[in-house]
Order: structure tokens, then sequence, then C-alpha cells
């Protein structure tokens, strides 16, 4: 399960902003994932878990939220030249059945935002 890992990145990226705020206590993580990013998040969601479950007391991760933001997957038709957003996991375009030339939007797994106090 490669959500573990990238769970123990995202624990790495928060405590060095935190060091760098100078701030004790992570509030809140937002996560943007792509719905074809190649990640669960509801594995992602449980490695949040773990890792919030083993914070004692004076843990900078004691009470912290993981909030999860799903980008639908956008794609672009190079015939009709038009967005559309693939109604299935075969990115074929609605007006003319061609597959997708390029994914707009769908792959990010991004660390939008980070509250720490």
């Amino acid at each position: 399960m490669h959500e573990l890992a990238l769970m123990a990145e995202l624990q790495r990226l928060a405590e060095a902003a935190l060091r760098q705020q100078g701030a004790q206590r992570i509030h809140r993580l937002r996560l943007r994932l792509g719905a074809v990013a190649g990640v669960d998040g509801e594995a992602l969601r449980l490695a949040f878990a773990v890792l919030v479950s083993q914070a004692t007391d004076h843990s900078p991760w004691r009470g912290a939220v993981l909030d999860l933001e799903t980008i639908q997957a956008r794609c672009f038709c190079s015939n009709c030249e038009q967005p559309f957003s693939p109604s299935d996991v075969i990115h074929a375009c609605p007006r003319c059945g061609q597959l997708a030339s390029r994914l707009l939007a769908g792959r990010e797994l991004e660390l939008a935002s980070l509250e720490v106090s």
C-alpha cells in the first residue's frame, strides 16, 4: 500500500512547514486528490488515522484533521477541440467517441493547505 509512504512524505512536508512557521500544532491538512492519480483516498484516510492515533499529548498531530478534495478527471478531445468530463475509465469523447488525447485534470496529489498554530 503506497498510501502509507505518501502519508509519511506528507508528514515530513507538514512538519517542515511547522518548523519553518515556528508553530507547535498541526490542525488541518487539505489535500487535492485527482480521481485518476492512482491513490486510494480511503487508504490515505486510514494511513492518516494511524498517524493521528499514535500522536501523544505533546505531538503536533494530536487532533489533526485531514480534508480530501477529489478532483474529477477532465480530458481534451483533439478532434472536437473541446474539453469534457469522462463518464468512466475509458476517456472517450461524448461527442465523437475519440479517445482523449490529453488529460487536463485528475492526476493531482497536492498539499493544498496546512493549518498550524
